[in-house]
């Protein structure tokens, strides 16, 4: 199969099979096992090459946060003029190097990745099994054998009659959304400052995402191979647990987690409230309360007689 996506194939295929590979002398070669966690491998080598796009994601919010102020403004000043208001509303991202839609690239960046996978699956669970990028017939055997909790990898919802496909694939696409959907509440509850939701672009993003994407997942899960639902079920994990850990040790001036860090922290050490909370951004805005508490008086020094 020559196509453009021909070196994704190759990509994708040759780290499944070189994670495969190492397992098969442990698992064996069709051990469900080798070939399930040679899919999870695939997720963490994607995600760790993505974290410096998930750093400039990060830095978008906080940026988009910082400027809520003058998008209020401009919506308040042009808000008979739609034309208008966002031209300036791009001029306004432009001039401060932000982007509303940075949110989406870690998924947008996976997308690729996650058509090769599919379709490299897809091609496993064909009757007789067919190698796709460096996987040979003999290894697409192999991996059409494997199962995942006595359900093979490369079986869809729609496309089985198997009891234990149909079940294995609703419990995947009901983690998939379940995580998805906290991942979002998770960072619009304690990631975000407190926002008016009136006229909020940002705000109304987020909400949007927070309930189509889980179903999204849900409804074409079914068309999904068993592989490819493990590989996103991974991502979503991932994305929960490295989500949860910037929240807590790198939280957004202004968000509830960065107030519940600054109380812990003034607790701990009632000079804490002097200092930078770790985790402040470079050019985040700090609430004036903040700073008010951070001025302490000049204590005048004592002249000597």
């Amino acid at each position: 199969m020559n196509t453009i996506l021909n070196p994704l194939y190759i990509a994708v295929s040759w780290v499944i099979s070189t994670i495969h590979g190492l397992l098969s002398p442990i698992f064996g070669e069709a051990s469900g096992v080798s070939w399930s966690v040679a899919i999870i491998g695939l997720v963490i080598i994607i995600r760790i090459i993505l974290i410096p796009l998930f750093v400039k994601q990060i830095k978008s919010q906080r940026a988009l946060t910082a400027l809520q102020p003058h998008m209020k403004e401009i919506q308040k000043k042009y808000k008979d003029d739609r034309q208008k208001q966002s031209e300036e509303m791009m001029k306004l991202y432009k001039e401060h190097k932000t982007n509303p839609l940075a949110s989406c690239f870690p998924i947008l960046a996976q997308a690729p990745i996650f058509f090769a996978l599919f379709t490299v699956l897809n091609a496993i669970g064909k009757n007789p099994p067919k190698g796709l990028g460096v996987l040979t017939d003999s290894d697409a055997k192999s991996a059409a054998q494997a199962e995942f909790f006595g359900a093979p990898i490369s079986e869809t919802f729609l496309g089985s009659s198997n009891g234990t496909v149909k079940l294995v694939t609703v419990l995947l696409i009901a983690f998939m959304s379940i995580t998805t959907f906290t991942t979002q509440r998770q960072l619009m509850v304690k990631g975000m400052p407190k926002m008016d939701s009136s006229n909020n672009m940002m705000l109304q993003q987020q909400k949007i995402m927070l309930y189509l994407f889980p179903v999204i997942f849900a409804v074409s899960g079914v068309n999904f191979p068993i592989g490819v639902l493990i590989y996103w079920s991974t991502t979503n994990l991932w994305t929960w647990g490295q989500q949860y850990y910037v929240i807590k040790r790198n939280p957004t001036p202004g968000s509830p987690a960065f107030e519940e860090l600054a109380k812990k922290r003034a607790a701990k050490n009632p000079k804490a409230v002097n200092e930078n909370i770790e985790g402040a951004t470079e050019g985040s805005v700090i609430e004036p309360e903040v700073k008010s508490q951070r001025q302490q008086p000049n204590k005048k020094k004592k002249k000597k007689k």
